[in-house]
């Protein structure tokens, strides 16, 4: 390879890159870390309107599918020599909506040859208020940061970078525009009703945030910066929006009369058509929270991904922190948990070249649900498993991809007792058989310390076959231990649902 060859490559190698698949619009963004901060190198950006293709149903329709397709597949050219850890792709609201989607995410997926995560709200939230506040000033540490999107508004309030409030409200500019200008028609009437709309959306959270208060107000997004920048062109706003230019701008708005008359200087073409629902949303969200200045920037989603995913690459995972929190919250035993976690992880690492496991993210997985697989304790001892698996499913665990949440659950319902293969069935198709395989090595890893006792547990040699494991334990311990012999024993049977066959030497 020629020296600028070279140079190219390993340029590439330190980009990484994220993809936010919105409501509205589809963003990518490729940077290099630069200390703290990121260099960007390329935007890509292109109007989907994924939430306008949903029907009553919430299915998507195939115009929109393959208008989104084709922006993916555009998106994947530019990431093509990217490696998989350093790519990010969020998808949000109309994701989440989305009924039987798995059709259009396979497909997504292929397009931009990159895994797609759905992320829930309160995670959007919280990856959008990363993003806006990483590297602010701390003079005015107390920050509320709104970010209207096509199909939910995030609203955060955090101190410096650590979010304390967060939600996701069924907001957009999408679905809100459909809802109330669905023929085009712009009048007091239905602005009104909008507005107001708006504010009883937001009703739930009002008291809440106003009394946490904060120092600096922020809004991030398209819907936002565009309503700053027909203020900024009307000569009504600089730096930030006020209530006063908020007010002139309704105004603005009512004399059109019809979505099809807006063209407002500093407001793009493909902004046009959404611009009566963003800006109720807005008006919606000043009335309630009592806002009167609201700074713009040009930070959101996107940008909070690539942090989260450089903070991952440095082994900072928020997710291990989520863990631990939660562990902590419902009073896991914290030494039996590490004692698990250790023993899956020495047994993934004498079978992960066998069985073709990703090493790093497997042991991730793996000490996850060793971590939290007694979570089901807090509610009841009998069927704790199966406690665990309903918790973990519906908690809000910070930096957890819906995917990601779903492993770990069905990980805690498995360690033990019979084993459910519908639930294999149910997850994605590319790991359905790591996860039985990880099935497997957590369900031994929990048994081989069901004493609880450090000094009781073994040391042991396995070797994997396809379907297959075979345990060696010293000699005479398992005699020694006659209550994990029976364990081991009544674990070769239940294993056989799964056509997986345990022997111990």
């Amino acid at each position: 390879m020629s020296s600028s060859g070279e140079g190219l490559a390993a340029a590439r190698a330190q980009e990484v890159a994220a993809v936010d698949l919105g409501s509205n619009s589809f963003h990518m963004l490729v940077a290099r870390a630069r200390g703290d901060e990121i260099q960007v190198i390329d935007r890509l950006r292109d109007s989907t309107r994924l939430a306008a293709g949903l029907d009553e149903e919430r299915k998507l329709s195939p115009q929109v599918q393959e208008r989104a397709l084709a922006c993916l597949e555009r998106f994947g050219q530019r990431l093509r020599h990217i490696p998989p850890s350093q790519v990010r792709a969020a998808g949000t609201n109309t994701m989440r909506e989305m009924q039987g989607g798995e059709a259009f995410l396979s497909a997504a997926e292929a397009a931009l040859g990159h895994e797609i995560e759905i992320i829930s709200g309160v995670e959007e939230a919280r990856l959008v208020f990363g993003g806006v506040t990483h590297g602010l000033d701390g003079a005015q540490s107390r920050r509320l940061v709104v970010d209207i999107g096509g199909g939910s508004t995030e609203l955060i309030i955090g101190r410096d970078n650590d979010p304390k409030l967060m939600e996701s409200v069924s907001l957009g500019c999408v679905v809100h525009t459909q809802r109330f200008f669905a023929d085009g028609s712009i009048n007091k009437r239905n602005f009104n009703a909008a507005r107001l709309a708006a504010r009883v959306e937001l009703e739930f959270l009002e008291k809440t945030y106003r009394d946490a208060g904060w120092d600096l107000a922020l809004g991030s997004s398209g819907t936002i910066r565009g309503i700053w920048r027909v203020m900024c062109a009307q000569k009504w706003a600089e730096d930030e929006i006020t209530r006063e230019g908020l007010e002139k701008t309704v105004e603005l708005l009512l004399k059109t009369g019809k979505i099809s008359k807006i063209d407002f200087d500093g407001l793009r073409e493909d902004r046009r058509p959404v611009f009566a629902g963003g800006l109720a949303v807005l008006a919606g969200v000043f009335d309630s929270l009592g806002i009167e200045r609201m700074r713009t920037s040009d930070r959101a989603l996107r940008e909070g991904l690539v942090y989260d995913l450089l903070g991952r690459l440095s082994d900072q995972d928020v997710r291990a922190d989520s863990v631990a929190a939660v562990g902590r919250r419902f009073g896991i035993d914290a030494r039996h948990a590490q004692a698990v976690a250790e023993t899956a992880g020495e047994a993934l690492s004498q079978v992960a070249a066998s069985w073709k496991l990703d090493t790093k993210e497997c042991r991730s997985l793996l000490g996850w649900a060793a971590g939290l697989h007694e979570i089901g304790l807090s509610i009841a001892h009998s069927s704790y498993h199966k406690h665990g698996e309903y918790m973990l499913r519906h908690a809000d665990l910070h930096g957890f991809s819906q995917t990601d949440q779903r492993l770990l659950a069905v990980l805690v319902r498995l360690h033990r007792g019979k084993i459910a293969v519908a639930l294999f069935d149910e997850l994605p198709t590319q790991w359905r058989e790591p996860l039985r395989r990880l099935t497997v090595i957590l369900r031994l890893a929990y048994l081989l310390n069901r004493s609880r006792m450090l000094d009781q547990r073994p040391r042991f040699v396995l070797t994997a076959g396809r379907r297959s494991l075979e345990l060696r334990c010293p000699r005479g311990w398992l005699e020694q231990h006659p209550l994990t012999r029976a364990d081991i024993e009544r674990e070769q049977e239940l294993l056989k649902v799964i056509d997986f066959k345990l022997s111990v030497d």
